[in-house]
């Protein structure tokens, strides 16, 4: 389970900002709380703000993060500009709106107990970039009976001597001919399958990190199928209980084979149908899948990742979630992760939104309610509800009508709206 993400110097962020899902010591919900590893963590934080406020930058640090620890490995190669072309390298870009900031390094970190390892023990692991190279990189380790104590399994700074504890002279050797400005230590040595350093790429690897408002994701996605689907019925059939959930209109689907005319095994292409009962009868009508509504789309492309993460007990961080979706529906989705019977492994649902049927006591809590404001000299601030306080220092108490007072500007995070005057129609 995720604890903490913490980054700095990211796009519209400056300043540091810190996702913290350590549950704090107020009373409601308490059922929402899972014990582990002596922490008390959420499985659920959802993310508020006006447009252009940042909030996507929220998603978009653990996104780059994610990106970074899985790909930098092939980084700085002999063929780097080709590389990174062929493999669309993401430079990191820090906040550029003042001089101090464009030339700092942006940092990102981690704290998280593996679900996998079922130890309790506790991994802090993070680092720093400056335009093209690695200038910070740490790993430390906690074990469940250490409390605060944690120690280092490596420690890497430029120009510095490399610390490595624990790892047999090989792997050190091996880590110290291959790595270069660019690489991680932690995807490097992965690819070198170094059992602990894999662990590490396998906790980001297995987390599930979607961007509902990218048009391009949106429609590669709807194309995705799960897992067996094309010739497991059970598959197929557990879609449909899927969606029953929230309509019953879909009864059974169709797979069959396009064949190709030059007869390629790696393009193989399937026509998918889904079938519909007809009202006052028991005969159905068949459509193809992709004439399904942008919500039925929607939630087909976010199958295969509710699927993993609940299985598996990993973080499914969402942008948008909201889009193309009923506000009962997303609410659905957050009541699953918050349901100990259903999410059994702790799987977390961390998601961006604008869906003010949510801002709500009666479902969240109050520190499971996160805003993104955007201040003047246009950096952003990441805060909960539990932490704010108004100019006379009040806290937001937890029988407030909380979603009324955010619609009102009382917690900030909303646009500030103007007149659109320069629409007016012209009296001439």
């Amino acid at each position: 389970m995720l604890i903490q993400f913490n980054f700095e110097n990211f796009k519209s962020f400056r300043d540091e900002a810190s996702l913290d899902l350590t549950a704090t010591k107020i009373t409601e919900h308490e059922g929402h709380i899972v014990d582990i590893a002596n922490d008390k963590l959420l499985r659920v934080a959802a993310i508020y703000g006006a447009n252009a406020s940042g909030k996507s930058n929220v998603y978009g640090a653990f996104q780059y993060m994610t990106y970074y620890v899985l790909e930098s490995f092939k980084f700085g190669d002999e063929d780097e500009k080709r590389r990174k072309k062929e493999d669309n390298y993401q430079k990191v870009i820090p906040f550029l709106f003042d001089e101090n900031s464009r030339d700092r390094e942006s940092t990102f970190e981690v704290f998280y107990v593996d679900n996998s390892e079922d130890t309790g023990k506790t991994y802090q692991y993070g680092f720093s970039l400056k335009g093209n190279e690695v200038v910070e990189e740490w790993l430390y380790s906690k074990a469940k009976t250490a409390r605060n104590t944690y120690r280092t399994v490596f420690y890497r700074k430029a120009g510095e001597e490399l610390e490595m504890n624990g790892f047999g002279k090989n792997h050190v050797e091996n880590i110290k001919s291959a790595l270069n400005k660019e690489s991680l230590i932690v995807s490097l040595g992965a690819k070198l399958r170094i059992a602990k350093l894999k662990k590490v790429r396998d906790w980001f690897l297995g987390n599930e990190v979607v961007d509902f408002g990218d048009p391009a994701e949106n429609f590669f996605r709807s194309r995705m199928l799960p897992e067996g689907f094309i010739r497991n019925k059970d598959v197929q059939n557990n879609v449909v209980d899927y969606f029953s959930s929230f309509d019953e209109g879909i009864q059974d689907f169709s797979v069959e084979e396009i064949q190709q005319e030059d007869g390629k095994e790696s393009e193989k292409s399937y026509k998918i149908d889904t079938f519909h009962k007809i009202a006052d009868s028991d005969k159905t009508v068949s459509i193809p899948l992709k004439q399904e509504s942008n919500g039925t789309l929607k939630m087909f492309a976010l199958y295969p990742s509710l699927k993993e993460v609940l299985e598996h007990g990993a973080v499914l961080f969402v942008d948008e979630l909201n889009a193309r979706l009923h506000p009962l529906l997303v609410r659905n989705i957050i009541l699953t992760f918050l349901s100990p019977e259903i999410n059994t492994k702790n799987a977390q649902l961390i998601f961006t939104t604008h869906d003010i049927w949510q801002f709500s006591n009666e479902l969240l809590r109050r520190d499971e309610i996160w805003m993104v404001d955007k201040k003047l000299d246009g950096a952003s601030s990441l805060y909960s509800l539990v932490e704010f306080k108004d100019e006379e220092g009040n806290k937001v108490r937890r029988d407030e009508a909380i979603a009324k007072r955010y619609m009102t500007g009382n917690f900030g995070a909303i646009p500030a709206l103007k007149p659109m005057k320069m629409l007016q129609g012209d009296e001439r």
